[in-house]
């Protein structure tokens, strides 16, 4: 495999029209989850069996919970998923999240990161979960080239008035806005994710790089705040199994080659590009 440093100053760039997918985590009892992610989040159930269950808003897919009985409980130290971002349409749609989680009695974070506003959540497997809408991207402040966000209390008080009485399932609009991932090195993590598979570098933030396609704020996140010096992930543990990114068919094509270049191990598997970062997280590019 070619060193991943010899390789940072040569990417291609992953075109603009790149969005997210589903998230694919792995649980012991995928039922188990289910009406967390109904009831908080707003997804519906799409598709249920034996083994999995898949929730979504409108027809896409955004959460699938693979049902693995022997799955490891999940090292809080490890890498992984440090969160998955379903991004609502609008405001409205955030504060009819605030009115149901407050419902269900349920605990959250509330931050503004100038970019966007966000509600922080775990599910009851741990795994992270924020919900946010983003601000237009006009307001997007910037700083030498590059994105600013910060970590700032949410105004709550301001959403209050846009919560219907009566909070209802996420509306059409809603997607996969980014992942944010736990990795054992910022560097290594660098030249993987902007180096050989051709993220642009948007922003970075103490412990943490955030990288995106087509001039979004961020598609993936990465930190190493309590997972720095880690161990690769191994497959088989309760959280993330792998994240999906969708481009159209000819970067695909385009992201093969590089990785073949590279010689980077890679499987293909219904089509899809599927491989693993440095860390051990897992990711699979499908054709839009």
């Amino acid at each position: 495999m070619t060193a991943l440093q010899d390789i940072t100053s040569t990417a291609p760039t992953l075109p603009a029209a790149l969005t997210m997918g589903a998230v694919v985590l792995r649980s012991r009892d995928p039922d188990r989850l289910a009406p967390f992610y109904e009831q908080a989040v707003g997804l519906r159930v799409m598709a249920r069996d034996a083994d999995r269950l898949v929730l979504g808003a409108g027809l896409l897919p955004l959460v699938e919970i693979r049902r693995d009985a022997a799955a490891a409980p999940a090292d809080r130290r490890a890498p992984g998923l440090f969160h998955l971002a379903v991004r609502v349409p609008n405001r409205r749609a955030l504060a009819e999240r605030v009115m149901a989680l407050h419902q269900a009695g349920i605990r959250f974070g509330a931050s503004d990161h100038l970019v966007s506003e966000a509600l922080y959540i775990d599910d009851p497997d741990g795994n992270g979960v924020e919900i946010y809408c983003d601000r237009p991207k006009a307001d997007w402040p910037w700083q030498d080239g590059r994105i600013s966000m910060a970590t700032m209390p949410l105004d709550l008080a301001s959403l209050a008035p846009l919560a219907p009485p009566v909070p209802g399932p996420a509306p059409a609009g809603t997607d996969m806005g980014h992942v944010h991932l736990k990795v054992r090195d910022l560097a290594e993590a660098e030249a993987f994710w902007v180096g050989l598979l051709g993220f642009e570098l948007m922003t970075t933030y103490p412990g943490a790089l955030f990288v995106a396609a087509g001039g979004y704020h961020h598609h993936v996140g990465l930190n190493v705040w309590s997972s720095r010096g880690a161990p690769a992930l191994k497959p088989g543990h309760v959280g993330l199994d792998h994240v999906t990114v969708r481009v159209p068919g000819t970067a695909v094509e385009a992201l093969a080659e590089r990785l073949k270049a590279a010689r980077y191990p890679f499987e293909t598997v219904d089509g899809a590009l599927s491989l693993r970062d440095p860390s051990g997280n897992g990711v699979q590019f499908h054709a839009a």
